[in-house]
């Protein structure tokens, strides 16, 4: 059985030009085929309000959820990211659903989720802690109605071999993905840090997981170990199934602002369709700039 029953055709190999620098064997990797051109539409992942929706030092939280889909329905998009960090601590079935009823008398769809996990870790008990919250939340995303949860892989432990991390992280992102694929929901790997702080160690972890509901988390601010990180994003884009913008980027971990034209170029050169979240990271106080980095977006994607 194929790696991907809707992974055919010229159309698929075509795509594989900007990747094969990033992998070896080249002819295993099957970027996703889609139809040109794409069709985006704009989010904001409730991180760019962390500020707003978690308690810290700094700030007392004075947002919950509902008020960052108000505040999406306010900016005029059709998207909201909902992370799990900022959802109540023993959520519930009810919650979850009284929260899908306010999304939609808004027009807001929920455009994905989002956790924290690590599958590179060596300690099995805490791989299968990591894969049972994976799961809960599978579920939690599944009953709100959410295409994709944008996961982790992690960080190569010390004094573990590259190969045997990877098969590891592999397999628990096929454990996710057999669990996903019951409830309709895309496990989105993200390129962030560790074993993926490049291209090359992305789509090797891709190449080993056999799931239609696998992709990657395409985050256009996370390569920062390398000189030409467009080039990396230019890679995975052919497998991106969700998809954050950040307005830095950091060649050779250098600040720059991001050149967000070029990047939505390299995702419609890949034929994406689906959500692109603004994720604000940047110092700016997130409701002045926000609105601006919103206003941008919504000329380029128009």
């Amino acid at each position: 059985m194929k790696r991907r029953d809707f992974v055919l055709g010229c159309s698929a190999l075509a795509a594989l030009g900007s990747a094969a620098q990033f992998a070896p064997s080249a002819t295993a990797i099957e970027p996703i085929a889609r139809p040109k051109p794409g069709q985006m539409r704009l989010s904001l992942a409730a991180y760019s309000m962390r500020k707003y929706l978690a308690d810290s030092k700094q700030n007392k939280k004075s947002m919950d959820l509902f008020e960052f889909v108000d505040y999406c329905f306010q900016l005029g998009i059709p998207g909201a990211e909902l992370t799990s960090y900022y959802f109540p601590e023993n959520v519930d079935a009810a919650y979850l659903l009284k929260l899908k009823r306010h999304c939609h008398l808004r027009g807001i769809t929920i455009s994905g989720g989002a956790i924290r996990n690590d599958f590179c870790q060596i300690d099995a008990a805490k791989v299968e802690q990591d894969i049972a919250h994976t799961q809960l939340w599978t579920d939690h995303y599944a009953l709100l109605g959410a295409p994709a949860i944008r996961i982790f892989a992690g960080t190569q432990p010390k004094d573990d071999s590259w190969p045997a991390t990877l098969d590891r992280c592999a397999a628990a992102c096929q454990r996710v993905c057999q669990y996903a694929e019951k409830k309709g929901v895309w496990m989105a790997l993200e390129n962030h840090g560790g074993v993926t702080a490049k291209a090359e160690g992305l789509l090797e972890i891709v190449r080993k997981v056999n799931s239609p509901y696998f992709g990657v988390n395409f985050d256009c601010g996370n390569f920062r170990s390398t000189s030409d990180p467009y080039a990396e994003l230019a890679a995975i884009a052919p497998y991106a199934v969700n998809a954050q913008l950040k307005v830095d980027i950091y060649p050779d971990g250098k600040h720059q602002e991001t050149d967000l034209e070029r990047v939505l170029k390299i995702l419609r050169d890949a034929g994406y369709s689906g959500w692109v979240a603004l994720e604000y990271e940047a110092s700016e106080e997130p409701k002045e700039a926000i609105p601006r980095h919103i206003e941008k977006l919504q000329k380029l994607l128009a």
